[in-house]
């Protein structure tokens, strides 16, 4: 299947960019959507150089209520339809509840929550009308339990399961229009050293941790063949997690706050910060993310790294 009209939201950095460039490799025609111009300049060179049949980049913030009718309608100007729209945009933080500023916390949620209902509201009239047409979702093992100082995030994918969950129920009417969930655990993306961070240590993906490109994979396997019913893991652990959220509660919160300590927190020291939850850092945007310093050594600043590095260029 190649040919097809592409949205990918989030497609600058990380899950969105893998997926990207691995549409560019079917020869599909693309639409990129960031917040940051020049990350997406980026993107459009690792997309054109992997085959894209044609590239088109937008600036926009999916928060913004009114992005996502500007992007729909740039979209079918451009191509007269639309065919897959992938959304992984999303904005990380660690911090308590009773730490993280309110409007950080708040900020974290709308990008994920409404984010999703603002473009579902502009992509599916669009795919009602062709009586085709595929929306997939990017959520996180996050969406299906809870985690000590991942409370923002955790609401975030929660609100954004059940928005989809809905969905998919709300389209059973329209057999061409297939809503499609992603859930991924630990994967290798930038988003972890970008991310809003009030523990007062650096943080880092826990392990097992994946390549984008394994999520990057589920979502063009979902375009090809839609599965309208279920979440699609990606990660071999998440199963267990869930179950042992769901059947052994005490156990479980027994656990999870010294074993996201060990694995999440390190020993070096970290600022406040909101970090690119209200603006984006367009140097730090690539697919794969790198733990920026040893453990033990003090870091204060967000590194900076080359905008992208395609899966060709990176093990």
């Amino acid at each position: 299947m190649t040919g097809r009209v592409v949205l990918v939201v989030g497609a600058s950095s990380g899950i969105g960019l893998a997926a990207a460039v691995a549409f560019a490799a079917r020869a599909d025609k693309l639409v990129l959507v960031s917040r940051s111009p020049e990350a997406l300049a980026a993107a459009e060179t690792a997309c054109r150089r992997s085959g894209a049949g044609a590239v088109d980049v937008l600036a926009e913030d999916i928060g913004d209520p009114a992005a996502a009718g500007r992007l729909v309608a740039r979209t079918l100007d451009r191509h007269g339809r639309l065919d897959v729209v992938v959304h992984t945009a999303a904005v990380m933080g660690y911090g308590s509840v009773e730490e993280m500023p309110a409007e950080v916390f708040t900020s974290v949620v709308d990008t994920a929550v409404h984010g999703t209902v603002h473009l579902a509201r502009a992509v599916l009239p669009v795919m009602r009308a062709q009586h085709a047409g595929t929306f997939i979702g990017v959520n996180s093992l996050l969406g299906s339990i809870a985690v000590p100082r991942m409370g923002a995030y955790a609401a975030s994918k929660w609100g954004q399961r059940a928005v989809l969950r809905t969905l998919q129920q709300e389209t059973r009417d329209e057999p061409g229009v297939s809503v499609c969930i992603v859930s991924p655990g630990s994967i290798n993306t930038p988003i972890y050293y970008q991310a809003a961070n009030y523990t007062g240590h650096a943080t880092r993906p826990p392990w097992p941790v994946l390549a984008p490109e394994r999520v990057a994979a589920a979502i063009t396997r979902l375009a090809d063949r839609p599965r309208r019913h279920v979440s699609v893991p990606v990660g071999p652990g998440n199963p267990l997690v869930i179950t042992g959220f769901r059947l052994l509660p005490r156990l479980y919160d027994r656990l999870v706050g010294p074993l996201a300590g060990l694995a999440v927190l390190t020993r070096a020291r970290w600022r406040p910060t909101p970090g690119t939850v209200r603006r984006p850092a367009p140097a730090n945007e690539r697919i794969h993310g790198r733990w920026p310093a040893p453990p033990g050594e003090e870091v204060t600043t967000m590194p900076a790294h080359p905008a992208v590095d395609t899966p060709a260029a990176t093990s």
